[in-house]
């Protein structure tokens, strides 16, 4: 499961158990926006044509947030989803600070939250995959 450079056989169990929460939080999150995105929802369709890329950039973005639930979920790939992740929420994020605002629609600003959310939760990922990274950039890179 989770072993190698990020996660030594001796890790404590702790640390996985925290690894999937945070995997499952995120990916659900991502999923659980895609039924918007796909589905046509009004307050979709109305964020993406603000944004001036309406429907290919809500099409767009429905396929890249299912790809990353995807890599964020299967094991071997958890790092690249959450960095992809990190990459597509610090995106978000930066749409609703400058551009939309973090209340869109009355909505309370529950979409930011979920976005920083889905954000925190990548980034913890990365955070604990850390030695994965470091390890892989010495590798590829021979430093």
């Amino acid at each position: 499961m989770l072993q190698g450079p990020g996660f030594p056989p001796n890790t404590f169990t702790n640390a996985k158990y925290i690894s999937w929460g945070l995997r499952i939080l995120a990916a659900l999150i991502l999923i659980q926006s895609l039924i918007y995105k796909f589905g046509g929802h009004p307050d979709s369709v109305m964020l993406f044509t603000a944004l001036g890329v309406e429907p290919i950039g809500r099409m767009s973005l429905g396929v890249i947030e299912l790809i990353v639930a995807f890599l964020i979920l299967y094991p071997r790939t958890t790092l690249l989803g959450a960095i992809l992740g990190v990459i597509v929420m610090t995106g978000a994020l930066g749409v609703h600070i400058f551009q939309i605002g973090i209340i869109f629609n009355n909505d309370g600003g529950k979409l930011f939250g979920l976005a920083l959310v889905c954000f925190l939760a990548c980034a913890g990922q990365v955070i604990i995959l850390k030695n994965q990274l470091i390890s892989f950039i010495k590798r590829r890179y021979v430093i």
